[in-house]
């Protein structure tokens, strides 16, 4: 037999079996002891940092949602947010930012119209908001507007209007909050903040309880 025609089916069958160890190991083995000690170590976050309610999966902590009544919580505004115009069969949900300047009058007049709202949404007799206290955080959208939290600030303009639409006493309804508030991580990144959804499902057990 021909030298070269041996040392071809030597190199190829040296090939395939690199391919096939090299398969082996970044395509199953290395996938399954990433997700094993993902799992073990990291379950929660590792299956999305899921939150339920009532036994059921309800949202993510890492993803926030639109569209509650006045009677809960509101989220930050989601301007970013968009339909997919190209596969229009699933409605699919496109994260993402205005991209507007500080000045960009568009932008400005989101903002006064976002602010008069949460003035008006969130004063109730007895309590009237002041636009100077309305914190940026309820007026702008984040970066992917899915900000799933809000500052303590915007949480605790709510807290009157969320207490007299549900009935509860306004610092039952501000101690939820304070219960709910996360300080910096490891102490310094970071702002304080409120996780949306799951204050509002603490909200809802407690309308339960009641």
């Amino acid at each position: 037999m021909n030298n070269s025609v041996v040392n071809t089916g030597r190199l190829l069958g040296a090939g395939l079996r690199a391919l096939l160890v090299l398969t082996l190991l970044t395509g199953v083995i290395y996938p399954l002891a990433v997700t094993g000690v993902a799992q073990a170590l990291f379950s929660d976050k590792a299956n999305g940092s899921e939150i339920k309610a009532d036994g059921k999966v309800v949202g993510s902590s890492l993803i926030g949602q639109q569209g509650y009544s006045l009677d809960y919580f509101q989220p930050r505004p989601a301007n970013g947010l968009g339909e997919n115009s190209v596969n229009t069969q699933y409605k699919l949900i496109l994260s993402g930012a205005g991209n507007r300047s500080g000045d960009n009058p568009e932008l400005i007049k989101w903002v006064k119209k976002a602010k008069a709202k949460v003035v008006k949404d969130n004063s109730v007799p007895g309590y009237t908001v002041r636009p100077s206290q309305v914190p940026a955080d309820a007026v702008t959208s984040s970066g992917s507007g899915l900000d799933p939290d809000i500052s303590p600030q915007y949480a605790d303009i709510q807290v009157h209007r969320v207490a007299e639409r549900n009935d509860l006493p306004v610092a039952r309804v501000r101690k939820l909050v304070d219960d709910h508030t996360e300080g910096r991580t490891l102490g310094f990144v970071g702002e304080p903040r409120v996780n949306v959804l799951e204050l509002n499902i603490a909200l809802k057990e407690l309308n339960k309880g009641d």
